[in-house]
């Protein structure tokens, strides 16, 4: 989604009012229950969050000139930088060593990276398919990319052929590095 991706594709940079701020904090917390506790800590009332509207009908959102996370239609999916601020409170899956050049390169996640040695998805019940996923790797501390589920982690242990994690945002992508100043 951010392989190109530069300061020539937005369009307008408005500040969010407290209002809508409660209400994205409201958002993320009901979609990740786990940042509930420390929603507050992550995004301070007082901190200055502005909304930058971008081609594509991508918005991003930027707290402190940072940008934490972004919504393409009615889904917010947190940036990389968001999430290792607090990783525990996402729903989570780990590749095994084989496939971590693939997803830096942007590359679409296969089941049988997600259900080798080395790679991890939850028992069942697991994740439904078109959830959110951060993507770790083995023996790697941070995460490596945010994706979507093309299938349940019940059917990628199952069927364990084709894509199973369609891939949104990846460290050292566009997004990445991107910055305002």
């Amino acid at each position: 989604m951010f392989k190109k991706f530069s300061k020539e594709d937005i369009h307008t940079r408005t500040r969010v009012k407290s209002s809508v701020q409660r209400s994205l904090k409201a958002t993320l917390v009901k979609q990740f229950p786990g940042l509930e506790e420390v929603i507050d800590e992550l995004i301070p009332k007082k901190a200055e969050m502005q909304i930058i509207k971008c081609t594509d009908k991508i918005q991003l959102y930027t707290v402190d000139n940072e940008v934490y996370f972004f919504q393409k239609f009615d889904e917010l999916i947190p940036t990389l930088k968001f999430v290792h601020k607090f990783p525990q409170a996402f729903p989570t899956v780990q590749v095994d060593r084989g496939a971590i050049k693939f997803v830096l390169s942007g590359a679409n996640i296969m089941c049988p990276g997600l259900t080798s040695a080395g790679a991890k998805i939850p028992e069942s019940p697991g994740f439904e398919q078109d959830s959110l996923v951060i993507i770790n790797a083995e023996n790697k501390e941070n995460a490596l990319a945010v994706g979507k589920l093309l299938m349940s982690t019940d059917d990628i242990r199952s069927i364990n052929k084709g894509h199973g994690v369609e891939m949104i945002h990846h460290l050292g992508d566009c997004l990445w590095n991107f910055s305002l100043d």
